[in-house]
């Protein structure tokens, strides 16, 4: 029946807009914002309402926020780019903003969380493509910051050591490990271990369990993976739009990714692993229950019951 009806309803789209602005005097941008719940659910019908116009001005619309979004110049000029867009659907749709004033804010909030996330995307992935640096001083200090705040107690006796290992890095280098995400790797897992550090130092010790334990900063590195496919491919919009209350930020993506790792840590667990080589498959099945739930358009996930950012 639910098929059906959505069949029923793709088809005539354009057929049942016109006739609900004939009925209720309000384009379908008006009622979007009008009669659904902020957050995810307002947003991304709106952004599918923009996506799918048939109006060369709601298209240009798009163009430009595009256009802002990928040059990363969004966040310095996000109230020209609003007040742009505003007046290309408000004389495109023939909407008074004097008379429809809380159409103006609805709408302004969508389209920062639009282009917010948009631009989100294009920041994250040029800091996954910039590689480690051992010569760069930022990077080198940045390492030795996440040594000493997971390992307080117990000085790193060389740059280069085996030491590294006690907190789940492969080798004697962890410049190495970082090759797949980049500085990214290193920014999350930094984030994770300032902002949470007693949960990380306890995640830490459960994962050198002898029979079920796991390797620290590579699951670090592997939970920024995640993090970034669930960015890219639109599945986390649910969750950022729902959180953010304004423009999606790179904060937000850290605590995101913070959230991931502490839940595969409890996810582990309670999967019972018999050694590490059931990480591959426990983590395709932890992945599988994140997106299930980022599926729901109230989804959000909380750390401690943290307050909206």
């Amino acid at each position: 029946m639910q098929l059906s009806f959505s069949w029923f309803y793709w088809s005539f789209r354009s057929l049942i807009k016109v006739i609900l602005r004939n009925i209720t005097k309000l384009c379908e941008l008006q009622r979007i914002c009008y009669y659904t719940l902020s957050g995810a659910r307002r947003s991304l019908q709106i952004e599918y309402s923009l996506q799918h116009s048939k109006q060369q001005y709601i298209k240009n619309v798009i163009k430009y926020m595009d256009k802002l979004s990928n040059r990363r110049k969004l966040r310095e000029n996000i109230t020209e780019a609003l007040q742009y867009s505003l007046i290309l659907v408000l004389d495109c749709k023939e909407i008074n903003p004097r008379i429809h004033t809380q159409f103006v804010k609805s709408f302004s909030r969508c389209v920062e969380h639009i282009w917010g996330y948009k631009q989100l995307i294009e920041e994250i992935t040029v800091l996954a493509k910039i590689p480690y640096d051992a010569e760069n001083k930022e990077h080198e200090s940045k390492l030795l910051d996440l040594w000493h705040l997971l390992r307080p107690d117990t000085p790193l006796r060389s740059r280069i050591s085996k030491q590294w290992q006690e907190i789940g890095f492969q080798g004697i280098d962890p410049k190495t490990d970082f090759r797949g995400m980049g500085i990214l790797g290193l920014e999350n897992l930094l984030f994770f271990v300032r902002e949470y550090n007693n949960q990380a130092i306890y995640v830490l010790q459960r994962s050198l369990h002898p029979t079920q334990g796991y390797a620290f900063a590579i699951l670090g590195i592997n939970i920024t993976n995640m993090a970034l496919n669930l960015l890219i491919d639109g599945s986390a919009k649910t969750h950022f739009y729902n959180i953010s209350r304004r423009m999606p930020n790179i904060d937000i993506f850290h605590r995101f990714y913070c959230y991931l790792f502490l839940e595969f840590d409890k996810f582990w667990i309670i999967s019972k692993p018999v050694n590490i080589m059931d990480f591959v498959s426990i983590r395709q099945n932890f992945e599988n229950v994140i997106r299930k739930s980022l599926k729901d358009e109230n989804c959000i996930f909380t750390i401690n019951n943290i307050e909206t950012i």
